[in-house]
């Protein structure tokens, strides 16, 4: 590892690859948007290879994994895993957004009864068709969805009513929702929920269950797939820190995706056929999985993640899918 105080122009390609490939989980503050979470990585690591496995709102807080480097490839695999998230709701509000950050659309005087939301959360569990906000990062039609809600906002003004265009609504499944406390005026809600759920979308449609409204008053990520707050470093110390102790904190090839199946190369002859696009056969591997699933990491002699295969061709081979050795491509 280079000095930490060495302009990160003067650091070898070799040095950048070994240093700052895998997974850094940040606990984000309210404030910045996920995207300035990476440039400060950016900046803070001196490489531009880095993204984020699923955005966080500027007012929400917590864990944030960012891909670095050629872990940037598995970025779909960490996006597409469950999400845990503690939350506080206020009733008797109504914004645009969702949050109480929006702008008001409807106010009641109206609290709910801890029956009456006992029995709301019900319909909140299990699997069900949930609309996102017209305020979020979906795509419509070319166009992100915040977007075209902030294009409504000033084609209305303060004379017409808004039409904001919501996205469509899709699956998506609440595996656990508690409530943890509740005052009459506000709620505290902690849930697991897979991919793409909208918190706002179940406060709001919560609120409009109740008949007096809500809106998302606080929002913390305790949980992003493998990865926990305990594994994340405070967005302040990403700020602060020497690259070398930024890279002491980053999640190796190794470790990411456990959950998956795995094969270990035999030696270098088969990383190098592997490279070349070449399908691994049984006698390629160390102890061959008995039947082959659709998607298999592959590790290396040394135990390194090296890549991701599926299927091939050939009945009981494996096809190189993902390869993320230095100068691998995706097949």
């Amino acid at each position: 590892m280079k000095d930490s105080s060495q302009n990160p122009t003067t650091l070898r390609p070799h040095d950048l690859k070994t240093s700052f490939d895998g997974v850094l989980v940040v606990d984000k503050t309210e404030g910045p948007t996920s995207h300035d979470v990476v440039a400060f990585a950016r900046r803070a690591l001196g490489i531009s290879r880095i993204g984020h496995t699923g955005t966080l709102d500027p007012m929400a807080t917590g864990v944030l994994p960012l891909v670095i480097g050629r872990a940037t490839r598995l970025a779909q695999f960490l996006t597409a895993t469950d999400k845990s998230y503690e939350a506080t709701l206020a009733f008797g509000r109504r914004t645009d957004t969702y949050d109480a950050s929006g702008t008001t659309t409807g106010e009641s005087d109206q609290r709910p009864l801890r029956a009456d939301l006992d029995a709301a959360l019900d319909r909140f569990r299990g699997t069900f068709e949930q609309t996102p906000p017209a305020y979020s990062a979906k795509n419509i039609d070319g166009e992100r969805s915040y977007e075209l809600a902030r294009k409504s906002a000033r084609r209305g003004g303060d004379s017409e009513p808004r039409v904001l265009v919501r996205p469509k609504a899709v699956p998506v499944t609440v595996k656990r929702l508690d409530l943890v406390s509740f005052d009459g005026d506000t709620a505290r809600l902690e849930m697991q929920v897979t991919a793409g759920f909208y918190v706002r979308s179940l406060v709001h449609d919560l609120g409009d269950a109740l008949g007096c409204g809500a809106v998302l008053a606080a929002l913390r990520r305790t949980r992003s797939g493998e990865f926990k707050l305990d594994h994340a470093m405070p967005l302040s110390d990403v700020l602060q820190s020497s690259r070398a102790s930024i890279a002491d904190r980053i999640v190796p090839f190794r470790e990411l995706l456990p959950d998956l199946p795995s094969v270990t190369l035999r030696s270098q002859t088969q990383l190098d056929r592997l490279k070349n696009g070449v399908e691994m056969g049984p006698a390629d591997l160390i102890a061959p999985l008995p039947a082959l699933p659709p998607i298999v990491r592959l590790l290396g002699p040394d135990g390194d993640l090296v890549g991701l295969a599926k299927p091939g061709k050939t009945a009981g081979f494996l096809h190189g899918w993902i390869v993320l050795m230095a100068d691998g491509a995706m097949a």
